[in-house]
């Protein structure tokens, strides 16, 4: 557990220097573009681990429902960003993203109120999608960029669904304190 630990700790120091995923990312394919977009900001990285932890501490139907509910969601984000729409708050909501979902991370499961978590999930990923449709690089395929996104978005989830079956529960928990923590130090940033 203590070499986990420190992994997990080593693993957030050297994440990338740049704490939004939003900042501008190098013309690529859209594809390409689209599996970078959710790796490449803390702030997307950390919410999107956390629905796959918050999904395998509660178990039964939320392991697919919860991933499910953010990637419906985000996608329905990104269509309204590449429609040239606003949304009011989404720094503020993404990082509001990562604080929330930490701390569920922490709350157990029999206390958790399943249909609401699902809930605020989706709601947080209307917010990380319309940052993702934002995004979209100039002159690279749509189509490309969005699989690409909900590809590597999928496969977060499926790693925070794996820490999460595969670790005691408290090891999880910490990590989610962890992501709680590094959310609040981005709201200090914002």
């Amino acid at each position: 557990m203590r070499k986990f630990l420190t992994l997990t700790a080593a693993g957030l120091v050297l994440l990338p220097t740049a704490v939004f995923a939003h900042t501008g990312h190098p013309e690529t394919s859209g594809f390409a573009s689209g599996i970078l977009h959710p790796i490449t900001g803390m702030d997307h990285l950390l919410a999107m681990v956390a629905v796959g932890l918050i999904a395998a501490i509660c178990g039964g139907r939320m392991l697919w429902l919860m991933p499910a509910a953010f990637l419906g969601a985000m996608l329905a984000g990104a269509a309204l960003g590449l429609a040239g729409l606003t949304l009011p708050g989404v720094e503020t909501a993404i990082v509001a993203s990562v604080i929330a979902l930490g701390v569920l991370v922490l709350v157990p499961a029999r206390f958790v109120p399943r249909y609401g978590v699902v809930a605020l999930t989706a709601i947080f990923g209307l917010f990380h999608g319309f940052a993702h449709g934002l995004e979209v690089p100039q002159g690279g395929s749509v189509a490309g960029y969005l699989f690409g996104f909900v590809l590597t978005t999928a496969g977060l989830h499926l790693a925070g669904l794996l820490i999460g079956r595969r670790v005691p529960v408290l090891a999880a928990r910490l990590v989610g304190a962890s992501i709680a923590v590094v959310g609040v130090s981005l709201a200090v940033a914002l």
